[in-house]
């Protein structure tokens, strides 16, 4: 994207029509969405035109307005915090079915490289009852963003993986999310401009082959899980055979569930000792 506008905008409020020719300039693809989200976001005239000049260098949409829609809900994404990706709506499914039918009634759901919080939050507000939630990530910004969006509705930790967590979870955890980085290294340069040059690379990048922090995870799943508890990460489709087998070889039991419409492979894993697939899914209404 050009860093610079093509031509300054009046005193007066900026038009729908003229933020579309900025933003066009820019390389937008998405430009008549954008400036309709950014004309209803700004203010004033001098806030519109710093909001599109800032679009308009490259700092991704949802920076630039403070918020990324995630599950139905405005979740508050600060500058340089990972922005939720829609495609991980299919991962919050996937645990919220398990959630609803948990029988063990106040299921301890804890949520790893949290983010902004944007799956924790999620899932508080599709909770039928009471939830135990916790949430960590290891970079301060991230953790601020979730306090913000989680609430009073769970606990925000700051640290590595599972050092963040308190003992007392131990063997406790019935759904442990975990939406770990798992671009290899050396594609974490073709990503698109809005996150490698604005995100931060501890939320991008896996390690040569995009496994790493996984393989610290599963290493440590069995000892945090309760029996029968479930650990549900994203994968991407030629990662999704090497992460079962990094799941299997740490004492857990997994299933590959996908979604064409939205591009996304899950990996959910059950603690050994429980029947696996015990807990039924319970089918999107909107066949999701």
């Amino acid at each position: 994207m050009s860093a610079t506008l093509s031509s300054p905008f009046s005193s007066a409020l900026p038009s729908l029509p003229a933020v579309v020719t900025a933003l066009r300039a820019a390389g937008c693809v998405f430009a008549e969405d954008e400036a309709r989200l950014l004309v209803s976001a700004a203010r004033t005239p001098a806030d519109l035109t710093g909001m599109v000049g800032r679009r308009a260098a490259g700092l991704p949409l949802e920076h630039v307005v403070g918020w990324a829609e995630f599950y139905g809900l405005r979740i508050a994404v600060d500058t340089g915090v990972f922005v939720p990706r829609r495609r991980t709506e299919f991962l919050v499914r996937q645990a919220a079915a398990l959630a609803h039918q948990t029988t063990a009634g106040r299921p301890v759901v804890v949520d790893l490289c949290c983010g902004s919080g944007a799956l924790g939050a999620a899932l508080l507000a599709t909770a039928h009852g009471p939830v135990e939630l916790y949430a960590s990530d290891i970079d301060p910004s991230a953790v601020a963003c979730a306090r913000r969006n989680i609430g009073p509705g769970g606990t925000v930790l700051e640290g590595d993986l599972f050092d963040a967590l308190p003992d007392g979870l131990r063997s406790r955890i019935d759904i442990l999310l975990a939406n770990v980085p798992y671009v290899p290294t050396e594609e974490v340069g073709l990503l698109p401009s809005e996150a490698r040059d604005h995100e931060p690379l501890v939320a991008l990048d896996g390690g040569a082959d995009g496994l790493d922090v996984l393989r610290r995870v599963t290493a440590e799943a069995s000892h945090w899980l309760a029996p029968g508890g479930h650990l549900l990460f994203e994968t991407s489709e030629h990662q999704a055979p090497g992460a079962v087998t990094t799941v299997r070889a740490d004492g857990l039991a997994p299933r590959v569930v996908t979604s064409e419409e939205w591009d996304a492979t899950v990996v959910v894993a059950q603690l050994r000792g429980a029947r696996l697939g015990s807990v039924a899914l319970t089918p999107d209404p909107r066949g999701r």
